[in-house]
């Protein structure tokens, strides 16, 4: 299980450090091949690759026909990059995927279970802000949220 909230820098040639306490268990499940991919939220989404094609799976069986299951195959495996961790747990990320989730050069990587996530810190920082404060706002009394115990 990915778990926690990291600063990470990326470099000069696009390439982002992955947090030693994350390398064993990508080791492990996917010896260090991962797929990058975008998400709705503008950041990217790093998945063990056997975990990616579960997912990729399921994505395909989506109806076609359907214009929403459309637009997510085509955002979420039209984006998918397979790349490896380098022998200092360095990922390089394409231009195209920096691009799309305004990564330049400080960013925060978010343990997410099954899957991390690679935010621009300044987005980050505004949208967990934005989410805190919508918490804040609700008061539906019948939300089912309002039953998990922690």
């Amino acid at each position: 299980m990915f778990r926690g909230a990291t600063k990470v820098t990326l470099d000069d040639k696009g390439r982002v450090v992955i947090p030693t306490r994350h390398r064993p268990l990508l080791a492990e499940r996917c010896g260090g091949r991962l797929v990058v991919t975008v998400d709705r939220d503008l950041c990217l989404l790093v998945y063990p690759q056997p975990e990616w094609e579960r997912i990729e799976e399921r994505l395909m069986k989506l109806p076609t026909l359907n214009p929403q299951a459309r637009r997510l195959q085509r955002l979420m495996v039209g984006h998918a990059t397979e790349v490896e961790l380098d022998g200092h747990g360095r990922l390089a990320l394409s231009p195209e995927l920096r691009e799309f989730a305004g990564l330049t050069r400080g960013a925060m990587l978010i343990g997410q279970g099954n899957r991390l996530e690679l935010w621009d810190e300044a987005r980050w920082n505004e949208q967990r802000t934005a989410w805190l404060e919508s918490e804040r706002a609700a008061t539906d009394p019948n939300s089912d949220l309002d039953s998990l115990s922690l």
